[in-house]
């Protein structure tokens, strides 16, 4: 049989409602209680692929914020080559005069 309705296959009609639920619960989770599942369904569909596209935006951003954050700590390494835990420096010894 050739092409369903619009251009549908049982195949791809299949991918594209698990595309569609997927972006409906990525917004209700990710939006952090702002939006309920039946307000993200009922959505027209060019809000609901900018609210997506929004929140994805906001998530990257701040990922890269945390990266870039982690790589400037100054983390010291707590255990060592040999696979010995160094002890902190507070706890080596100083001669008190």
């Amino acid at each position: 049989m050739g092409l369903a309705f619009f251009g549908l296959t049982p195949d791809s009609a299949k991918q594209h409602r698990v595309n569609f639920l997927t972006q409906i619960h990525e917004i209700c989770f990710h939006g952090q209680g702002g939006y309920r599942w039946q307000e993200v369904y009922d959505m027209p569909l060019w809000l609901r692929k900018f609210t997506f596209q929004k929140i994805k935006e906001f998530y990257e951003k701040r990922n890269e914020e945390i990266k870039k954050s982690q790589g400037n700590s100054s983390v010291k390494e707590v255990i060592g080559a040999d696979g010995m835990v160094k002890s902190p420096d507070f706890f080596k010894k100083t001669s008190y005069k």
